[in-house]
């Protein structure tokens, strides 16, 4: 907002300074004397607003076309402004929304495994999977043409979508990697939420975040087997791990971006 209202002061004070170029450019309509600062001043401003008080006019001529300029200007821009800031705000909202809807299942990857496990199989998982691949590929979209997203920083940690994507995909790497492959949940499914998570995950690593010096902490099997989870051998997911490496980085790095722990560490 305080970006908007200096894009408008500034647009404002430009036209001010060419209606003040040369004397004699405004008439007053109502006689009331010598056109002051001030004058020029109103006269510009319900010109870029396009009120159309008309209580001074320009003269004939060239004055003329410039104030057709100034208010074309003023109704392109202020109207794309407050439509671009309205856009980004709702933007803002969204990704909210997404870090709020995670987060009902589990802040942490382990937790939101074990919400899904109904002591025999993964029930119910599709479809709150395919709402979020919904609501990412809609993220990716805005980031895309807002990227100014970037810098909003949420207060609360599970309205922070850096911290609820890292555990989310955290918890997509134990159920495709830590759990042996008859008892996970469609693999279609699976890999189209981690596809999504990867194309927003590519979105932001162009442009604002890079990968961590150093891996996160790996998820533990171990809090799976105590659910009942079936597991595949420690060896086997380390391994898939160090494949899984940069991605991981990258998803440390988009949590350090937002002053943000890592989800296993607990959020604040």
């Amino acid at each position: 907002m305080l970006t908007l209202a200096v894009w408008i002061v500034l647009l404002w004070s430009g036209w001010t300074l060419i209606f003040a170029g040369a004397e004699n450019i405004l008439i007053d309509t109502l006689n009331r004397g010598p056109v002051s600062w001030t004058d020029r001043i109103y006269f510009v401003g319900y010109t870029v607003f396009t009120l159309g008080i008309g209580d001074f006019a320009p003269r004939t001529g060239i004055w003329q076309l410039i104030t057709i300029l100034a208010t074309g200007s003023g109704l392109l821009f202020v109207t794309l402004g407050v439509t671009y800031t309205l856009s980004v705000l709702d933007a803002v909202t969204q990704k909210r929304a997404f870090a709020i809807n995670v987060s009902g299942f589990g802040t942490q990857s382990e937790e939101i495994v074990r919400t899904a496990w109904n002591s025999e199989e993964f029930e119910g998982l599709d479809l709150p999977l395919n709402t979020f691949v919904t609501l990412l590929s809609t993220l990716t979209e805005n980031h895309n043409a807002y990227p100014v997203l970037h810098y909003f920083h949420s207060a609360q940690g599970k309205q922070s979508p850096a911290v609820e994507i890292a555990a989310l995909d955290e918890a997509l790497t134990l159920i495709r990697f830590g759990v042996p492959e008859p008892h996970r949940p469609n693999e279609i499914v699976i890999r189209n939420a981690r596809n999504s998570i990867e194309n927003y995950l590519e979105t932001l690593h162009e442009a604002f975040v890079e990968p961590a010096d150093d891996s996160p902490p790996a998820p533990d099997l171990g809090t799976l087997r105590e659910a009942g989870i079936p597991t595949v051998l420690d060896e086997e997911f380390e391994a898939s791990l160090e494949d899984l490496d940069k991605r991981r980085r990258i998803l440390l790095g988009f949590v350090k971006s937002d002053v943000r722990q890592w989800p296993t560490q607990g959020i604040d």
